[in-house]
């Protein structure tokens, strides 16, 4: 089963070019370096899916919440923290 977890762009730190870039995105709280470039056009204040440490879409705010909830009702949010 594929998951993909919610989180908010907070910083680009580090781009080759347009397309190849990373940066910090924060997962409520725990923040984690993942490769955004699959989504060139993402900013920081974006909220993105992330899968396996990239970024695979972007969803809105009210959506990312929603997810995260739905998460945490399962008890998965747990599992963050092994995400390091």
């Amino acid at each position: 089963m594929c998951l993909a977890i919610p989180g908010k762009i907070i910083a680009i730190t580090a781009q080759l070019d347009d397309t190849f870039r990373t940066g910090r995105v924060s997962f409520g709280g725990i923040q984690k370096e993942i490769n955004l470039c699959m989504i060139p056009d993402a900013v920081i204040g974006d909220y993105v899916m992330v899968h396996v440490g990239v970024a695979i879409s972007k969803v809105d705010e009210v959506e990312a919440a929603k997810i995260f909830s739905y998460l945490k009702d399962m008890g998965e949010v747990g599992e963050l923290e092994s995400f390091s």
